[in-house]
């Protein structure tokens, strides 16, 4: 299949909104390293640049600057016909009129691929000097069929072959669109966000479905989602953005595990990582907002840059709602919290308190609020006052001023 290589990509929009004659930039120094048969996903909240870039890619968006590789080609200049790429898009792009045969059937009958003349009895034709004359052709009807119908037995869409679009559901329509994909046997594989229309059971189903046809047909994919637990489920590696910037690129539990900023923090993983700001010093001490300490151990210290804390460093504290429990009595890893709302899932609580509470055990006007995800014998009451206790393995800090990762 192919290696995409992105070198320092930008996409810079005029604004001309009242004049101004400004630009925009939807895309910054984009540069990544795309190998063979790698399942990339980049995901980031609507606006952050995924789409635009994987447009560039597509070649259906120009590049301001920088340069797109596929293989060992530069695309730049190269049209999206000749780039031997597929894209899937979010709304299928289905022609309503024609049957799942012909919509997969469609592109190969306009296509045209290399081979050499022929003479009637299927020999090649010689010029001259003994040379074979190439030549460009269309798809025999055989081969169009031989291609359809194989694509169709991978996706199980055999049976709907002669329906139309609209007698399809929503999963049977991407399949369709997957498989149009599918018969041009392309280099690259690239997918807009192509299971945001669907329901949430059938989202589940067909993240499995393309991860498995990754896995059949062994090709490079380029996934766009906003949604972080597709990224999580599908990806060999994510690529998480923000306005323009690429964040972080890691394998999913690299970025759960070691994210680089507070943003990755927050976007990756479900519920949302609980962020607290605060002062930490060098011995480990560690003051909230609220006066409520705890104090770290000279091991877990360690992981961390002591240049970077000096004589103290504001800093925001992260740690996920299931790396945190609920405590029998106080202790140095301990924070009190009182409880405002309970959701008892069976499988485990999720337990939404706060942690600014003052003498009378009321909330502060600027409350800090704290998820606690576990699996609980007995479910605390609303409004009681808890200890919440932090394992500190599990602890990210950050710099309350840049957000970056103060970890060495």
């Amino acid at each position: 299949m192919a290696t995409v290589s992105l070198k320092h990509v930008y996409k810079v929009y005029e604004n001309t909104e009242k004049g101004t004659g400004s630009t925009k930039p939807a895309v910054s120094d984009f540069c990544m390293e795309i190998q063979d048969k790698e399942f990339i996903v980049f995901v980031g909240p609507s606006g952050c640049g995924k789409s635009t870039t994987l447009r560039m890619i597509a070649g259906l968006e120009d590049i301001s600057d920088g340069e797109i590789w596929i293989d060992d080609v530069i695309v730049n200049e190269v049209a999206p016909k000749d780039r031997d790429i597929a894209m899937v898009f979010q709304n299928y792009a289905l022609y309503p009129h024609m049957t799942v045969y012909d919509n997969m059937a469609f592109g190969l009958r306009l296509r045209k691929i290399p081979d050499i003349k022929k003479d009637k009895q299927g020999n090649p034709v010689l010029d001259k000097d003994g040379n074979q004359i190439p030549i460009m052709r269309k798809y025999t009807k055989a081969e169009i069929d031989e291609k359809v119908r194989a694509a169709a037995k991978i996706l199980a869409i055999e049976e709907y072959l002669e329906r139309k679009p609209k007698a399809l559901s929503g999963g049977q329509r991407q399949r369709v669109a997957l498989g149009r994909t599918i018969v041009r046997n392309p280099k690259v594989f690239l997918l807009d966000e192509p299971l945001s229309n669907l329901d949430a059971k059938l989202r589940g189903t067909m993240r499995s479905e393309i991860t498995k046809l990754h896995d059949k047909l062994g090709a490079t994919f380029i996934y766009v989602t906003h949604d972080q637990v597709e990224a999580m489920t599908m990806g060999t590696r994510i690529v998480v953005m923000k306005d323009g910037f690429v964040q972080q690129i890691g394998a999913p539990q690299e970025l759960y595990d070691y994210p680089i900023n507070t943003f990755v923090a927050g976007f990756i993983g479900t519920p949302q990582m609980n962020f607290f700001d605060g002062r930490i010093t060098p011995d480990g001490k560690v003051k909230f907002a609220n006066d409520q300490e705890i104090k770290l151990s000279e091991r877990i210290m360690a992981l961390y840059d002591k240049e970077k804390i000096g004589d103290g460093l504001d800093i925001t504290l992260g740690i996920r709602p299931g790396d945190l429990k609920i405590a029998e009595g106080d202790s140095a890893l301990a924070v009190k919290a009182k409880v405002e709302v309970i959701e008892a899932l069976g499988n485990e609580t999720i337990v939404y308190a706060n942690l600014d509470i003052n003498a009378e055990g009321g909330i502060e006007k600027t409350p800090t609020s704290i998820t606690v995800a576990a699996k609980m014998k007995k479910n605390p009451e609303r409004r009681s006052i808890i200890n919440v206790a932090l394992d500190e393995e599990s602890i990210h800090i950050f710099n309350k001023e840049t957000g970056v990762s103060i970890r060495k």
